[in-house]
């Protein structure tokens, strides 16, 4: 295995501090060459500074994706925490039906939507809840995240059966169609209800036309510090719409002293 120097160590974690706001400690070491020691075998290189090197030349965000799916998990499964997803359908879509009819707008984000699973799970409950309702609802779901490599694994929304086991049958019949004996495939119908696009949670600015009524921004901060957190947490709020929810993950927490956000319960924040 190659072995990395403490400037080469540096100078990595800088830059992907930089890049995607992951913070690594010094005792990440061995987890970075462990993590990057196949790629640097693959581009033929034999020391971690041609490797920095090559990142400085980055034209398309791909070698950086590329950084970011190795020293990230993207662990997600369908209705992970599933208590947020509970309130959302029994609290929260309830709220904004009842305070949102003039413009039958919804518009909801997941910051951070891995391979898909959190932005398909979303947009199941959308269509169970609204699909009896006699008004058409113009609902906007955008699904974002720094890798290249999960969001093309997210759009085709391919997922092996054992990862739709759990799901209410209903789901399984209405939503999916099986493709083979080990595989299922969102319904092109559904996909189209998602929009995927890359994003970086650290540009300074948020591109975005119209504030949210929901952000779901779950299971990223744990890799920030807490300056890059903070400074996300202000982005957010200003993302959304007065009266907007943010779910955050059950390992996350938001310093009540230090923010704008109301705290409604355990993970669950709102703009007032």
């Amino acid at each position: 295995m190659i072995k990395i120097t403490d400037v080469e160590f540096k100078l990595l974690a800088e830059y992907i501090k930089e890049h995607s706001g992951i913070h690594l400690k010094n005792e990440k070491k061995t987890l970075l060459v462990s993590r990057l020691s196949h790629i640097l075998s693959e581009l033929k290189m034999d020391d971690f500074m041609t490797y920095y090197k090559h990142l400085q030349d980055d034209q398309d965000g791909k070698k950086l994706s590329g950084l970011i799916d190795k020293v990230t998990t993207n662990h997600t499964y369908f209705m992970r925490e599933a208590e947020h997803f509970s309130y959302f359908a029994e609290s929260v879509l309830p709220f904004w039906e009842n305070n949102n009819k003039n413009n039958k707008d919804l518009r909801i984000w997941c910051a951070a939507s891995s391979t898909g699973e959190e932005p398909y799970t979303l947009a199941m409950i959308l269509e169970d809840y609204f699909k009896n309702k006699n008004e058409k609802w113009d609902k906007k779901l955008l699904a974002t995240d720094l890798s290249l490599n999960v969001l093309n694994q997210a759009e085709k929304g391919i997922y092996a059966s054992e990862k739709i086991a759990l799901l209410p049958k209903s789901w399984t019949l209405n939503y999916f169609d099986k493709i083979s004996s080990d595989f299922y495939q969102v319904k092109s119908s559904l996909r189209r209800e998602v929009i995927y696009r890359r994003f970086n949670l650290l540009e300074s600015i948020f591109p975005f036309k119209k504030k949210f009524h929901v952000i779901f921004c779950r299971n990223v901060m744990i890799y920030f510090d807490s300056e890059t957190k903070e400074q996300l947490i202000h982005k957010l709020y200003e993302q959304l719409e007065y009266g907007g929810y943010l779910f955050i993950g059950h390992s996350e927490s938001i310093n009540k002293e230090r923010t704008k956000f109301k705290y409604i319960k355990p993970s669950v924040y709102r703009k007032i």
